[in-house]
């Protein structure tokens, strides 16, 4: 296992480069990295207490500092200690001004700025919140995405990141015993989708799920039969209505809310 000190600097929130370094780490095994993350960093009065942590745990340096002098000051201690400092986002700067003829602006958080796209992703966080698992079947209509399948299908999870992207999402559990609100089949504004998933793998996670709650492992809601019974129930009421059906078996949360985006994408371009 390879240790790696991995110090975050930012003269912002730092939530831009806390993903630019989630993903890039994504692509190594069996490293054990330690975060120093440094947000805010907005004097020489702070960044010279960050560059005493850092001498004493030396590592790779990434950072978002717009302030020139600043960076200047970092990069140059960091050349004296041998260490790698990167600004990730320094490329796609220079070849956005070199596109444009224009000099970027040099203004912390300045993507943070409490615009309209930041209000009405606020919105619809709200919005999904309370039309989670089949309430409020009244406002669907209000919704940009109903997202439909059985339980354990990552409805919540992915409605919540589909959310953070900006989208009103509201999702239904399919349940053979319980029909869903026929507001469910009337919809005319919103997306309904599918999500449906292997019989295998929903036995699998249903059954994990009990076993976190320290309820009985064996019932028929991981019952091999009965879970077929009710995702084929699911994709047949699907196919009746001509709704989208994304496959969750093998995607992870972003990759099914990408899917789920462009298929309204494809649905916007067409209509």
């Amino acid at each position: 296992m390879t240790q790696l000190h991995l110090h975050l600097l930012s003269d912002s929130t730092g939530e831009t480069l806390e993903n630019i370094a989630k993903a890039a780490l994504a692509q190594y095994d069996d490293v054990e990295t330690i975060r120093h993350f440094w947000p805010m960093v907005r004097s020489e009065t702070h960044l010279e207490r960050i560059l005493q942590e850092i001498s004493q745990n030396p590592g790779l340096v990434l950072f978002t500092l717009v302030n020139l002098q600043t960076r200047r000051t970092l990069e140059t201690r960091c050349r004296a200690l041998g260490l790698p400092a990167v600004a990730p986002l320094d490329t796609v700067t220079d070849a956005l001004s070199g596109m444009l003829g224009q000099q970027a602006k040099a203004r912390p958080g300045r993507q943070h700025m409490l615009d309209a796209a930041y209000f009405a992703r606020v919105d619809a966080i709200q919005f999904t919140i309370a039309h989670d698992d089949g309430i409020a079947s009244e406002d669907w209509e209000e919704a940009d995405i109903v997202l439909a399948g059985v339980s354990r299908s990552s409805k919540t999870p992915t409605a919540i990141y589909l959310a953070n992207r900006g989208f009103k999402t509201a999702n239904i559990p399919i349940v053979i015993e319980v029909p869903p609100p026929e507001a469910l089949y009337s919809l005319k504004h919103p997306l309904v989708v599918g999500l449906t998933t292997s019989v295998d793998r929903l036995v699998q996670v249903r059954r994990n799920r009990l076993l976190s709650l320290n309820q009985a492992p064996e019932t028929s809601y991981v019952d091999h039969d009965a879970v077929t019974r009710e995702l084929t129930y699911a994709r047949r009421m699907f196919a009746d209505n001509g709704w989208p059906v994304i496959d969750v078996t093998r995607r992870s949360i972003e990759e099914t809310a990408a899917a789920v985006i462009a298929l309204v994408n494809d649905r916007r371009a067409g209509g």
